[in-house]
């Protein structure tokens, strides 16, 4: 079907893999414009049949329990972002010559001929901070637009509504890249690179290029990493528009045509004039909150993003300054008896945990979940001197416990042999008797969290809640 934007749908046979989120507002979408709308689902529990019932009121046909077949016809196919490459569906739909695209490739392709332009942010960790950062920043310089994408404001929904924006801030996973062949930023940044999502990928090169796609041809910068040469290295890789620039940012002093930070200042060395002498400052690191390390990165990301947009320098202080972080993100919960506790719940793999860790110089770490393929031996070596103890609950807290026995061996470890909601009381408790004062109680599980809890919000508030019956 190309790669431009498409006008007519009248007709077309368009299959729409699953019903989630973002498989649902496709279908309406594509039904409403013309299109010959068949939905698949590997699923038929009571949720699916309730959502079923409600497009096929609308006139689409839905097939519960059957997602692995083409349905005749089918000239498109476009999926939510779950599903894995190697379904038998799409191998039937290569086979067939059949395109698919994503909800994020449906969105580009639908928007307007005046639609604003996207800047684009993926990595491993640190996305939603950075886009939401990108987004305040371009508020403090008078810009019409709003943090989207895989931060659970749907791209189909913007594109298509009333508002008239002048720019998006755009997450993006892997995923969702994987399914965009035809994606083209203003400017990108990719974050940063670990191992993450291996099994749906199947493999780190995998998911390092299609974390790479965000870069493909993008107008002004390719904003990247310099502390993680992957993300360079995806740049060098990236066929982009002619006169766009690669943009590092640093928490060393930049150098040309990076943006980095000295003494206590954050410096633009990329958007100015002769930037082998000079530099911007633009803001202090006192602005950026939590003032982390790993969270300074993503200031700096979002503030060259920003600056490739044309945004004076105050306003990426001012952005800053207005920010205000999500729950569950180095969030401090309370002061005990000298001891602070800090719920970071939403460090649900072992970068974002080793990020986290980090941070503090004393800790009580309660970690384990659902390990998601992740292997712990890396994390646990580089944070051994900080750790003051450990405590594991989760389904793979076993993996946990072996690497800290093999690069941490003289670190107490209490094994909470559980796995029901109940267990982070128990857990606070225990980190709370191993903690003196001047530790932090850490919660950077490291892990996923549907092992226990719906999801890591909710892990993070039954922390939270113990926390409070502590200090009670």
């Amino acid at each position: 079907m190309g790669s431009g934007q498409v006008t007519d749908w009248q007709g077309k046979h368009v299959t729409v893999a699953g019903l989630g989120v973002s498989g649902i507002p496709a279908a309406k979408v594509l039904h409403a414009r013309g299109a010959i709308v068949t939905v698949v689902n590997d699923g038929d529990d009571a949720r699916a049949r309730e959502q079923a019932a409600e497009l096929e009121a609308l006139g689409i046909t839905v097939r519960l329990g059957d997602g692995a077949t083409l349905p005749e016809g089918t000239e498109l196919i476009v999926t939510t972002p779950g599903w894995k490459p190697d379904k038998p569906l799409f191998a039937a739909a290569r086979e067939a010559g059949v395109d698919i695209w994503g909800d994020v490739e449906l969105a580009w392709r639908l928007r307007g001929p005046d639609a604003a332009p996207w800047l684009a942010v993926t990595g491993t960790n640190g996305k939603t901070t950075t886009v939401q950062m990108l987004a305040s920043i371009l508020k403090a310089a008078g810009l019409c637009t709003a943090a989207v994408g895989n931060i659970g404001v749907s791209l189909l929904d913007v594109v298509l509504g009333e508002e008239q924006y002048d720019v998006l801030a755009v997450e993006l996973s892997s995923y969702q890249l994987h399914w965009a062949p035809s994606l083209r930023a203003h400017s990108a940044a990719v974050l940063n690179l670990a191992p993450d999502h291996l099994d749906w990928h199947g493999s780190m090169e995998a998911y390092a290029a299609d974390k790479g796609r965000i870069y493909e041809g993008n107008r002004v910068a390719c904003v990247y990493n310099v502390a993680d040469k992957a993300t360079e290295d995806l740049v060098r890789e990236a066929d982009v528009e002619e006169g766009c620039r690669a943009i590092g940012f640093t928490l060393g002093t930049p150098g040309p045509s990076q943006l980095g930070v000295v003494d206590g200042i954050l410096v633009d060395r990329a958007f100015v004039e002769n930037r082998q002498k000079n530099a911007q400052e633009l803001a202090e690191v006192s602005d950026v909150n939590p003032s982390a390390p790993h969270n300074i990165a993503n200031a700096l990301a979002a503030a060259a993003l920003a600056r490739a947009f044309g945004v004076p320098a105050a306003a990426v202080r001012d952005g800053l300054r207005n920010f205000t972080p999500d729950a569950h993100r180095i969030a401090h919960v309370a002061d005990v008896a000298g001891v602070a506790y800090i719920d970071d719940s939403k460090a649900t793999n072992t970068h974002a945990a080793e990020a986290s860790l980090a941070a503090y110089e004393s800790i009580v770490w309660i970690a384990g979940g659902l390990a998601k393929g992740a292997t712990f031996d890396e994390l646990v070596a580089k944070s051994a001197k900080r750790l003051r103890a450990v405590v594991l609950i989760g389904k793979d807290r076993a993996l946990i416990r072996e690497a800290l026995a093999r690069h941490a061996p003289e670190v107490p470890v209490v094994d909470l042999d559980r796995t029901d909601t109940g267990a982070m009381l128990a857990a606070v408790r225990e980190a709370q008797r191993l903690a003196a004062a001047g530790d932090t109680v850490l919660l950077a599980p490291a892990c996923a969290s549907m092992d226990m809890f719906a999801n890591y919000n909710k892990r993070g508030d039954a922390f939270a809640e113990a926390v409070r019956e502590l200090g009670a």
